[in-house]
């Protein structure tokens, strides 16, 4: 069984910043992508950025220049630094990644965290 686990969440004032990591656990042979999602009450959960296994990183146009997502395959743990942070940058984060079990290296799960919460106050 494979586990995510967000962490770094909490309340900043507009402007200011945050680091949220996620790190993986459980039975893993590798970890293809991995990205940060986040869901604001009322509204669909959206991509905020992403990351592939080489460092390819991709983002939404609202945190281009702001965010900055990277990943540390050795300790299989994905952050995301957020900075300059606008009250509507406020949300559940989760934490994505496509996961490769040892005992099937034909395929990957897809496995989710559990969410952390940013507040930003303005």
């Amino acid at each position: 069984q494979v586990h995510l686990v967000e962490s770094g969440g909490g309340l900043v004032q507009a402007g200011g910043s945050l680091r949220l990591s996620c790190a993986a656990s459980g039975s893993i042979f590798s970890i293809n992508a991995m990205g940060w999602y986040r869901q604001a009450p009322g509204k669909q959960r959206e991509l905020v950025a992403a990351i592939s296994k080489a460092g390819s990183t991709n983002y939404a146009d609202s945190v281009k220049g702001r965010f900055t997502i990277s990943r540390d395959n050795a300790k299989n743990t994905v952050y995301l630094q957020m900075n300059s942070l606008k009250p509507e940058d406020a949300a559940v984060y989760f934490c994505n990644g496509g996961v490769v079990v040892p005992t099937n290296l034909d395929r990957y799960l897809e496995v989710w965290g559990q969410g952390t919460l940013v507040t930003v106050s303005s």
